[in-house]
């Protein structure tokens, strides 16, 4: 094999395992295995945030309607991650479902808060990240069947507290989310209260010297007192995304999806009972 393309293959392999995007002038390679996969680029309404679809909206949708899931990208949240959001459409999710790539948007030059959201600001922003990814799901939801039942979002490292932030607002769209190798800091978080109704997959490295474990066992427990399905599920090697990626994935929005019908049903049988 062609040395160059050794070197570059292993880079790719390096940004998949570590969760960052992939050199921009690589970015043409780095889709190669994922050109089956359509997406397109849509811009937020009266914005100037846009996001990408991943999946085919033309597709007949299942007789539910779509799966969503919202992805808001570690490191610096941009574009570059669109091949890694691509192989997790590809190789963690059913057929059912479309994904949402959010792309984060700089308010100012030397903004230091990739998610910025209502309780933790920067200058200049015209939009939080729980609105952006709200008005996303809107958008979506405008043009194709979507679930209500499963509507989740995946965020890892700096994608994870705007997660949180987003599942705990009064009107959120999701019903389940999955945070990997992130931050929870409640003080820069809607009333915990809201957790009642939401499940979390938190998925951390005991050994993550980025993001202290105690911070995932802190959203375990507190979370669940609140009345929410909580899982904290652990991996070796620290922080980024190790071994088996896309099965773990996979798992975790598996488990997410059980608890949103159980509680589904759970509202049916409620309902009936009335």
């Amino acid at each position: 094999m062609h040395a160059m393309t050794v070197q570059m293959q292993s880079c790719v392999r390096f940004a998949v395992l570590c969760g960052i995007p992939f050199l921009t002038h690589h970015t043409a390679f780095a889709q190669q295995d994922v050109q089956d996969v359509p997406s397109e680029k849509y811009q937020l309404k009266d914005t100037p945030l846009h996001y990408h679809v991943i999946g085919d909206q033309a597709a007949k949708p299942p007789a539910e309607g779509f799966k969503l899931l919202v992805v808001l990208p570690g490191g610096d949240g941009s574009d570059d991650f669109l091949p890694f959001v691509k192989r997790i459409s590809k190789h963690a999710l059913d057929d059912d479902y479309l994904v949402i790539q959010l792309v984060s948007h700089s308010w100012t030059r030397n903004q230091k808060i990739v998610w910025p959201t209502r309780k933790n600001r920067v200058a200049r922003m015209k939009l939080p990240t729980e609105e952006f990814l709200k008005r996303a799901v809107e958008e979506v939801s405008g043009r194709v069947k979507v679930d209500e039942r499963n509507r989740f979002a995946l965020g890892w490292s700096s994608g994870g507290p705007a997660v949180y932030a987003a599942s705990l607002t009064k009107e959120t769209p999701l019903t389940g989310s999955f945070v990997a190798m992130s931050v929870f800091r409640p003080r820069f978080l809607p009333s915990l209260k809201r957790a009642k109704s939401q499940a979390y997959y938190v998925f951390h490295s005991r050994d993550d010297r980025v993001c202290p474990y105690r911070m995932a066992q802190a959203a375990e427990g507190q979370l669940g007192e609140e009345g929410a399905k909580v899982k904290l599920t652990t991996y070796q090697g620290g922080h980024g995304w190790r071994g088996n990626v896309f099965g773990n994935i996979k798992q975790g929005m598996q488990w997410l999806e059980e608890q949103a019908n159980e509680r589904s049903d759970e509202a049916s049988k409620s309902g009936a009972s009335k």
